[in-house]
């Protein structure tokens, strides 16, 4: 069987950790909302806002809806066991005061909601929100919200699952500060000896393309996939949740992208990973030792709060944080599509590795016979035409 090999010798090794690197890109990309799936998302939420907003109830008719999760901040996954995507919504009803009843505003959202014959057929009540269902494709959870006056940041007060009292958290404020870390950017190194000696050795690699999400949304995505495999065969709710990953990545991410210079974006996963359990707090409270995962936008939301009542997810989370560190790092040394295609289905799941493979697989070898398919400096082979690249001959193998 035709296959390519990635840069092989310790020579070519910048190289090939770039080319790991945008393997791992178009892994993620498989698993994001399609455009048009985020498009019917978007038209659902906003027609969603427009019937509770038209309500005859006056703490009704003046709100905020918005996207928040994974959608919010560009980060959302695929689930492993069902088909359709999660879409986090807030309805922040902003005439609805702290000294209601924190049940009667998830009832007043969820009676508007029932009002509707189409939402009335889908709606699911959870503990914290309520749910449409929208048939394989993605489910919106609209979790209502209030102002929260004492937090200046402009933070919410949300029910607890218990509907007895609001607490509070920020999701504005938490996409501001994610987003201003995803937009930092890491100093790569470029060894100008070493990527004349990739150009002059004739090895083909895997074509690199432009990384446009960035590196940040990426590892999230990524340590999200690698926790739902992990997880894939355990009974107990012990999974880290995304928050927390999330959280952690980000405080990672900008520890190292300040501090430290980097040879690849691989590079760069590898210590934003290590990194993630030294931002986890240990305060000491009433005399006991605490996990803290602080939202940092707002006072007194702990996104690991069950951690101090729950030590089974203390235990988990560590035990798939070192799966997780090991299987990434591994992948700095391993040599051959192969064996790294092999590596990564075990740790982000065989079909969608297979499919990315299969995908750049046939892309190279269509372009290569129509004579469009180049190598260019620092790159490798790529489909467009950078500056200084030159035209790869056709043939009827590839590679060995």
């Amino acid at each position: 069987m035709n296959q390519m090999h990635l840069a092989s010798s310790t020579a070519y090794y910048p190289l090939r950790k770039a080319e790991i690197y945008s393997l791992l890109d178009e892994i993620c990309q498989t698993l994001e909302l399609t455009a048009a799936q985020f498009e019917a998302a978007r038209t659902s939420y906003e027609a969603v806002a427009e019937w509770l907003s038209a309500s005859d109830n006056p703490l009704l008719q003046l709100i905020e809806v918005y996207a928040h999760g994974s959608t919010g901040l560009g980060t959302t996954v695929r689930p492993i066991a069902r088909e359709d995507f999660d879409v986090d919504l807030i309805c922040k009803v902003l005439r609805f005061t702290a000294d209601r009843p924190p049940a009667e505003l998830k009832r007043i959202v969820g009676d508007r909601l029932k009002e509707n014959a189409r939402n009335a057929s889908m709606l699911e009540e959870k503990k914290r929100c309520w749910r449409l269902n929208y048939a394989r494709e993605y489910h919106l959870d609209i979790s209502p919200t209030i102002i929260n006056a004492g937090c200046i940041n402009g933070g919410e007060l949300v029910p607890d699952k218990k509907l007895r009292e609001f607490k509070p958290t920020n999701p504005k404020g938490y996409k501001a500060l994610f987003e201003r870390r995803a937009s930092l950017r890491p100093v790569l190194r470029v060894n100008k000896a070493l990527a004349a000696q990739d150009r002059a050795a004739g090895v083909e690699p895997f074509p690199v393309h432009g990384i446009a999400k960035g590196i940040l949304r990426r590892i999230v995505q990524l340590l999200k996939r690698h926790r739902d495999i992990h997880f894939l065969e355990v009974t107990e709710e012990v999974a880290p949740i995304s928050i927390v990953i999330t959280t952690l990545a980000a405080q990672a991410y900008e520890y190292c992208v300040t501090n430290f210079p980097f040879e690849s974006e691989l590079d760069v996963l590898i210590e934003t990973v290590r990194m993630m359990p030294h931002f986890i707090e240990r305060p000491f409270v009433n005399g006991r030792r605490l996990y803290v995962v602080a939202n940092e936008t707002t006072i007194g939301e702990n996104f690991a709060e069950r951690w101090n009542t729950e030590p089974a997810r203390v235990t988990a989370f560590y035990a798939w944080h070192g799966k997780a560190l090991a299987d990434f790092e591994g992948l700095r040394d391993l040599e051959g599509v192969d064996l790294i295609a092999r590596s990564l289905g075990k740790s982000l799941g065989d079909s969608v590795v297979g499919k990315v493979m299969d995908a750049r697989t046939q892309a190279v070898s269509q372009a290569r016979a129509g004579s469009k398919l180049y190598v260019a400096p620092t790159v490798g082979l790529t489909l467009s035409t950078p500056a200084n690249a030159t035209q790869v001959r056709p043939n009827t193998f590839f590679g060995d």
